[in-house]
């Protein structure tokens, strides 16, 4: 055998957002001495925003896995060792399984039985999806999430009933600061929840708040996406991105005294879960899109938050955030500002009332228009209250005249 390099790679716990600095490894598909392709799926893990797949970045043989299921690490942390080398005639024997190294189950395809992963497991049970009937296209037939997914948006797998899942017994819960009353029920928070809370205060201790909102005239916004047959969301993403073209100052993040100015749009849209919380997507380069783009981006990636099958790639490093709850009928809100960036839009109810217009004749009249309030939180410590109003206003312009720039 003639070798001409050896080298091991350290596979680490990828970063899957800007505020997640730790995950937690579910389950390893893979073991010590298994042959490992690029891109092949080595374990789940799973962090307070997303569930997703670890993947090989090379070719070669895993030489030592280094976490064990269930062990919760911070971001960075080498999970598994590949040893990959170059031969002449014929490919290194894999090495011995170290003693102090357990190895996992055998792969799915050694099984008489399939294994699916527990992201799979969760995704099929959201959607009714019997896995017996997907076809899959990981090693040895496996079924992974992209096919789940593609089962769903194209409705080839057909559903079955799944059994309701035991309801998961609740934590025990700690002691109350306050003497409790009949009747009332207490449980520790979710691991979203905690981690949102813990983000949240820290953008309000870090971030000088300030907010400010101007009406809008979306007459023109609800007749185009009438036409269009979709929500106003993605026109007011396609004005947001025009108006940062104008306004780079806002495309930014800060970090102490330093200010970063992005030449790009990787706009955030924020999702809710519901009781589950809140997360927020990233729809990468934005401003190379049109309408219909980004309302193809926006609708994949809610779907994919609501799936529980979002890709590491697909949150974290947003250069501006757009949050709609105008779609519940609310009239005002301040929200706060997704760290690091350094403003974020909040859009309301488009509702129908009487305004005073001026006539192409000069006079003022009573029409009918449907009117909105947008609202810009954003950071003193980057922007004063001038460029936050010349940005609303430019952001108006733009939307009520969709033909503008």
């Amino acid at each position: 055998m003639n070798v001409t390099s050896e080298s091991v790679v350290e596979v680490p716990m990828p970063q899957m957002g800007v505020s997640v600095d730790e995950g937690t490894v579910l389950e390893w598909h893979v073991g010590v001495g298994d042959q490992i392709e690029v891109e092949q799926p080595l374990c789940d893990v799973s962090t307070d925003k997303v569930d997703s797949e670890v993947t090989s970045p090379i070719g070669g043989v895993l030489d030592q896995l280094l976490v064990e299921p269930g062990t919760t690490v911070t971001v960075g942390t080498p999970l598994a060792r590949i040893r990959t080398t170059e031969s002449v005639e014929e490919a290194p024997a894999p090495p011995a399984v170290a003693p102090t190294t357990p190895a996992p189950a055998a792969a799915a395809e050694n099984s008489s039985s399939p294994r699916y992963s527990p992201l799979v497991r969760r995704m099929a049970a959201a959607n009714d999806i019997d896995l017996s009937r997907v076809t899959g296209t990981g090693r040895g037939g496996r079924v992974r999430k992209g096919d789940v997914l593609a089962a769903i948006e194209a409705g080839s797998a057909a559903g079955s009933p799944q059994a309701a899942p035991a309801a998961a017994p609740k934590p025990a819960p700690s002691a109350p600061a306050t003497p409790a009353r009949p009747g009332d029920e207490s449980q520790t928070m979710s691991r979203m929840r905690q981690a949102i809370a813990k983000n949240m205060l820290h953008s309000r201790a870090t971030a000088a708040h300030c907010h400010t909102w101007i009406e809008v005239d979306m007459t023109a916004v609800e007749a185009a996406r009438g036409a269009a047959g979709t929500t106003a969301l993605p026109f007011v993403a396609e004005a947001t991105v025009r108006t940062l073209r104008a306004h780079p100052n806002l495309n930014a993040w800060i970090d102490g005294d330093r200010i970063t100015h992005h030449p790009n749009v990787d706009l955030g849209i924020a999702v809710s879960l519901g009781e589950d919380g809140l997360i927020v997507p990233v729809v990468r380069n934005a401003d190379a899109l049109n309408v219909s783009g980004l309302n193809q981006g926006i609708r994949a990636l809610a779907l994919a938050a609501r799936e529980g099958s979002l890709k590491p790639g697909d949150v974290g490093g947003g250069t501006f955030t757009i949050t709609n709850q105008g779609k519940f009928g609310t009239l005002m809100s301040a929200p706060i500002i997704n760290q690091p960036q350094v403003a974020i839009l909040d859009v309301e109810t488009i509702a129908k009332r009487p305004v005073v217009i001026t006539a192409p004749d000069g006079s003022d009249v009573i029409a009918i228009r449907s009117m909105s309030i947008f609202g810009l939180s954003w950071d003193h410590r980057a922007i004063d209250g001038a460029q936050a109003a010349e940005f609303l206003a430019t952001l108006r312009d733009n939307l009520q005249d969709p033909a503008r720039g």
